[in-house]
């Protein structure tokens, strides 16, 4: 019956295992999807609520932040959308009662998935220093207890201030407002742990910390190269896009050290071809990488266009870049051995794909967390971008890159101020229109946050959203880091990891969600995202609330603001939280590209924000002009008898949120404790399939990290290298082994062993 959450926490350690499928979607994910849906909410919520996920006049999904095309089917949702709105608009609903019934420490023995299938939070709860259960509590003394906490900070940077991607733009904007009126740009993100890398690279090479294509870019584009990505998995709507592209003549190479079912072949579940028929093989090329060889491959790949006649855009390169002599120096070293080693390819693929990328006129080259996630992810992502500047393939139609975002709105937190190394520009034009002045030394990113945590310089710690505690690296060390703390808050729907390790105190401030109608004084509002490709857009919510005792985002950070900073603060916090509009009007003179923000955001799909090097050819970069660089080839290497291991999603999942415990395109069946390590590999460290094994992370600084009592499943994988899900092997990934610039942490090559345990 919908609204009935799970009694008890399920057995996981006794997964059923397939074999990997070869195609994604179809019957199977409508049935799926349904199945879900109709458990959480029954069947006729289930149908007013899906039918105005990514529409016009409806809601953003809470998933992913894939753009929406300007014509939209009736259901423009994709299975793992249909299961995030299905967790937000459930049934099922965890009361004062539940509490009282589960002690914290009884709450953290059970597992993330069974947590979150508990329901929407309905009440305020507090959790005070000494007490064994949270309690309910009014809004006005939570924001007392906060107001507390702050008031007796020594410094404002004693103060964290965390941002998940799901904030609307108003949120958003308004949070990083109190944060710096209260005095601190300590703002980090979850791009922190996953993109960072991505706009540290695009920022210095191109001047955008932004991908630079549009929808229509791929549609038009000759080849595609999809690198360190699964689409099928976590963005499955960009497989639509990839088949549009498909049947317009484009080719598609995939970079990826996993066979994955949707770039395999999609069976499209709106159209009869996905449905009755074979569907569509997407990928033409599957480079079946070494974990943390791309920034080789792109090299060798930069070489060989070098070195062929006519292959370079002479005047592209010649008018709008810089760098290209040191550039071409360095990759014509290019040595064919070492790229061979760290890319665990044969020559004849990699010749393979430069007769790709020569044949195309148009190349768009996109990626996620397969390439930012390593210690040379900044690197790795500049040598993607020497490839397309060699052929002039950014700043034209059909050609750029992209770099896919996860959470709906991750990319327009970022663009509202959510950042902690703030540029000059936005503090000025922050200080203009509210008349204070912004801190000016950098803040915080997430991995100095836990470090400051864990050392004693940080003592209080706000998260709107998210569920930090499992997203975050070296799971031990951070959770040690929480309890150090006087206070912990989490803006949240429902319940989740980071709400049982908490500080002294803690608090659990219930949320409006998506789908939710926002009823304010001054009528019924809308708030706005940012998608993945700068496109920004209305959402408005229509089901009744889960609880009457729920805030939006807004009216928490107003209500926050007015308690914490008094008649100090100027700013009109109480007309912000009665009119979003008034929000839309301060964003519109503060941030670039906003302009006239309410009467662009009121038509119908919205506008698409300025992008100079893709609108213009103009790359406002230091030296004026896109950058060619040429940073030294890494890659990661294990020792004899240890493996390179990645962290990854199941199909059950997005990001922390565990939907359920199947992995249905890897065969993967009721578990998640499950490694996938290619046969040969494991007949040589003496595994068989079905057998068990501890992961043991090996670093530089010698401590042992272990997730003990892993499944081993023989998979396809690249030689030497192996995956299994997060966030059960974050405790794998040491809060230091970050990629360089970005500071993101490197979950995607870890050096482990594993060692034989007991199946008991």
């Amino acid at each position: 019956m919908a609204g009935k959450p799970p009694t008890g926490d399920p057995v996981q350690d006794a997964p059923d295992v397939a074999a990997p499928q070869h195609a994604a979607a179809g019957l199977p994910a409508i049935a799926h999807t349904l199945r879900v849906a109709q458990r959480q909410m029954g069947v006729r919520r289930t149908a007013l609520t899906l039918l105005k996920v990514n529409q016009k006049d409806g809601f953003d999904c809470p998933g992913c932040a894939w753009p929406e095309p300007d014509k939209r089917h009736a259901a423009e949702f994709c299975e793992n959308g249909a299961k995030a709105v299905a967790e937000e608009a459930t049934l099922r609903r965890v009361t004062p009662d539940f509490f009282a019934a589960h002690p914290v420490a009884d709450l953290a023995t059970r597992s993330g998935y069974w947590l979150g299938q508990q329901g929407r939070l309905t009440h305020p709860m507090y959790l005070a220093e000494g007490a064994a259960s949270y309690e309910p509590v009014t809004w006005e003394r939570a924001f007392d207890l906060i107001a507390e906490e702050l008031h007796a900070l020594t410094s404002p940077d004693e103060a964290l201030f965390y941002t998940s991607g799901r904030t609307s733009n108003e949120a958003a904007f308004l949070y990083q407002l109190f944060a710096r009126e209260f005095g601190t740009n300590n703002l980090p993100d979850c791009s922190n742990m996953c993109h960072e890398s991505s706009g540290s690279a695009l920022t210095e090479t191109i001047g955008v910390g932004k991908g630079s294509v549009l929808l229509e870019d791929l549609y038009q584009a000759d080849l595609i190269i999809v690198a360190g990505q699964n689409p099928g998995t976590n963005h499955p709507r960009m497989l639509s896009a990839l088949e549009k592209a498909k049947a317009g003549g484009t080719k598609i190479i995939t970079v990826n050290p996993l066979p994955e079912a949707g770039m395999e072949r999609f069976k499209n579940p709106q159209n009869a071809r996905g449905l009755a028929g074979v569907g569509t093989p997407l990928t033409d090329l599957f480079l079946q990488i070494r974990l943390g060889g791309d920034q080789a491959l792109f090299r060798t790949l930069g070489r060989l266009v070098l070195e062929t006649e006519g292959a370079l855009d002479t005047d592209f390169i010649r008018e709008h870049t810089h760098g290209f002599e040191e550039y071409e120096r360095t990759a014509r070293a290019a040595d064919w051995d070492e790229t061979l080693r760290a890319t665990g390819l044969r020559r004849e693929e990699i010749e393979e794909a430069l007769r790709m990328i020569l044949a195309s006129r148009r190349t768009v080259v996109c990626w996620a967390m397969g390439l930012t996630q390593h210690k040379h992810a900044v690197p790795t992502i500049k040598e993607v971008v020497n490839l397309l500047l060699l052929r002039g393939d950014i700043g034209r139609p059909g050609a750029g890159v992209c770099p896919v975002r996860g959470h709906s709105n991750v990319q327009g937190d970022r663009t509202m101020g959510i950042f902690e190394r703030p540029s000059a520009a936005f503090l000025d034009a922050l200080e203009k229109e509210f008349d204070f002045t912004p801190p000016r030394e950098h803040g915080l990113d997430v991995v100095r946050a836990i470090r400051a945590l864990r050392d004693g310089d940080a003592k209080v710690f706000f998260a709107m959203g998210g569920n930090f505690v499992a997203a975050s690296p070296d799971t031990e060390v951070t959770e040690a880091a929480m309890r150090r703390a006087r206070l912990t808050v989490h803006v949240s729907t429902k319940l989740n990891r980071s709400h049982v390790i908490t500080g002294a105190r803690a608090l659990i401030l219930p949320t409006l969600g998506r789908t939710e109608r926002d009823r304010q004084s001054g009528g019924d509002q809308f708030v706005t995202v940012e998608d993945s490709m700068g496109m920004v857009h209305a959402s408005r919510g229509r089901l009744e609330p889960a609880s009457p005792h729920l805030l939006s985002e807004p009216a928490i950070v107003c209500r926050l603001a007015r308690r914490v900073l008094g008649t100090e603060s100027t700013t009109p916090w109480e007309e912000f939280e009665k009119n979003y509009a008034t929000i839309r009007d301060r964003v519109s003179r503060v941030v670039p590209g906003f302009e006239d923000f309410n009467a662009r955001v009121a038509r119908p799909g919205g506008f698409t924000l300025p992008h100079a090097p893709r609108d213009e050819r103009r790359f406002p970069t230091a030296t004026g002009k896109a950058n060619f660089t040429a940073a030294p080839v890494e890659y990661p290497k294990a020792p004899e008898g240890r493996l390179l291991l990645q962290t990854l999603r199941s199909h059950d999942q997005y990001n922390t949120t565990i939907y359920g415990l199947d992995d249905r395109y890897r065969g993967i069946k009721n578990g998640r404790r499950v490694v996938l390590v290619n046969p040969d590999d494991a007949r040589t460290l003496g595994l068989t399939d079905g057998s068990y094994a501890d992961l043991v992370s090996e670093w530089t600084d010698g401590t042992e990290r272990r997730a003990p009592g892993f499944r081993v499943v023989h998979y396809p994988t690249t030689p030497g290298c192996a995956a299994a899900y997060y966030p059960e092997t974050n405790v794998l990934v040491p809060l230091d082994h970050t990629a360089d610039t970005s500071n993101t942490p490197a979950s995607k090559s870890l050096v482990v062993r594993l060692e034989q345990a007991d199946p008991a």
